[in-house]
């Protein structure tokens, strides 16, 4: 990259409204492009049939758990490199980019050969009760588990581009593939005739232009990176174990909170698969605002990794402050939307359904209380992050998913709510979450130096 690209990307100067925007806009249309195709996954599929969303819905929990995998390789590269150029070392970001992509490699084919060859005990972990729900998951799974290793070098170079500022190109690579598998999807389910089969080949195949298109990118584009990207077969040791300290509470966090997920829906299947697809519904209807609230996190990583490289200790503050206005105010509108448009909305996905639209809108009405807290929860991540204390966002997340499943198993078992009671103990897990970590962050901030350029010799965790 040359100094004057450099400079167009760096986050260390300039008003901090406009750079936070130029980093998370496009990170935010990432994410709305992955949640309008979810959505469109889920439209198709729901016009298959109710079990194809459960299914669906089900293999969708061990993609999330993939997340806690995935995220060695982008986040690694996020901090790494971030931190680095804040610092003016262009090798030490070089050598983090590098052995963040060896990362994300060897953990996307070691995951897909789990997820292939344990398909069977996989799915088989939630009891379902429709057989051809369970039928449906197993090949849904072992097929779509192939698009693993594309998914996580392209997310590996995705979190390489974020963390010099270049969220635009990551733009690029994730809305090349998130619009091939919208185009696909409709295709092989009905025109093809594949059936749910259809919507993970369309998966596997838009992961792997994704991928070809970030290996191009980095190491033929323009703006890329670094002038001279070599891809490394050997990593660094020291690197990685840095990368490892970073990331490994950011992966606990993710694994539990997909664990203790899947958890609670054992208990929501056992409610019947109608029960499942609503869930399934509103939770990507929800994404509203973790997605967005992710994609400004992300932003912030950057924005907060080289200015804490730089010692800009005021931009930090700055930054933290302005982020949680914006994303309050969104939080305040996605809890509007929810409260108010949860049967319409589900009404689209599921339209000859009644009685699981009405179980998804009273899900969603009671999800709307906690969309402040959730927004807010990613700002104090990303801030966090990017001052490498993985820490603190790790311990409330796990603690908080912990209380929803113990509050889900208390009221199913020892109220008559039912149903119900998942809904509220999920919500209020969420707001605990967002709220015990911002404050965390507020009180964590008074400790860091006020003067730019200060050493922080006492950081706490």
């Amino acid at each position: 990259m040359s100094a004057s690209t450099a400079d167009k990307y760096s986050l260390i100067e300039g008003g901090i409204v406009k750079k936070l925007f130029f980093v998370a806009a496009p990170l935010i249309m990432t994410q709305v492009l992955q949640m309008a195709y979810n959505l469109t996954d889920m439209f198709w599929l729901g016009r298959l049939s109710s079990y194809a969303v459960a299914a669906s819905g089900t293999v969708g929990l061990f993609l999330w758990l993939a997340m806690a995998f995935l995220i060695f390789g982008r986040m690694g590269a996020e901090i790494g490199v971030s931190q680095s150029l804040g610092k003016g070392d262009r090798d030490k970001a070089l050598a983090y980019a590098q052995n963040a992509l060896i990362v994300g490699a060897i953990m996307g084919v070691a995951l897909a050969v789990v997820f292939i060859s344990a398909q069977g005990l996989l799915i088989g972990f939630f009891q379902i009760q429709e057989e051809n729900v369970a039928r449906y998951a197993q090949d849904y799974l072992a097929i779509v588990s192939l698009s693993l290793p594309m998914a996580f070098v392209a997310s590996a170079i995705m979190g390489i581009f974020n963390g010099v500022g270049n969220s635009r190109t990551s733009l690029v690579i994730g809305g090349v593939g998130f619009l091939l598998n919208m185009i696909l999807t409709p295709i092989l389910i009905f025109f093809a005739d594949l059936g749910i089969i259809g919507a993970a080949a369309a998966t596997v195949i838009a992961h792997s232009a994704a991928m070809t298109l970030a290996l191009v990118l980095l190491m033929r584009y323009k703006n890329r990176p670094f002038e001279a990207f070599k891809i490394k077969i050997s990593p660094d040791r020291d690197i990685l174990r840095q990368i490892f300290k970073w990331v490994t509470p950011i992966s606990v966090e993710s694994f539990l909170f997909t664990f203790l997920t899947m958890l609670a829906s054992v208990l929501i299947i056992s409610f019947g698969a109608g029960a499942m697809a609503a869930s399934r519904v509103s939770t990507q209807i929800e994404s509203l605002t973790w997605l967005i609230a992710g994609g400004f996190a992300s932003a912030l990583t950057a924005f907060t990794g080289q200015n804490f490289g730089a010692g800009k200790w005021g931009r930090i503050s700055r930054g933290f402050k302005v982020s949680s206005l914006i994303m309050a105010c969104w939080g305040l509108t996605v809890g509007f939307i929810l409260f108010f448009g949860g049967r319409f909305l589900i009404g689209l996905f599921i339209p000859d359904s009644p009685e699981i639209v009405e179980i998804g809108v009273e899900y969603l009405r009671i999800l709307a209380l906690a969309q402040i807290p959730s927004c807010l929860e990613g700002v104090a991540a990303g801030v966090f992050r990017g001052q490498g204390k993985t820490v603190p966002p790790s311990i409330s997340s796990a603690t908080s998913n912990t209380l929803r499943v113990v509050l889900a198993f208390f009221f199913v078992h020892f109220t008559d709510l039912g149903l119900t009671g998942i809904w509220i103990a999920l919500t209020i897990g969420a707001g605990a979450r967002g709220v015990w970590i911002y404050i965390w962050y507020v009180f964590y901030s008074r400790k860091v130096p006020k003067a730019d350029g200060a050493a922080f010799s006492n950081t706490p965790k």
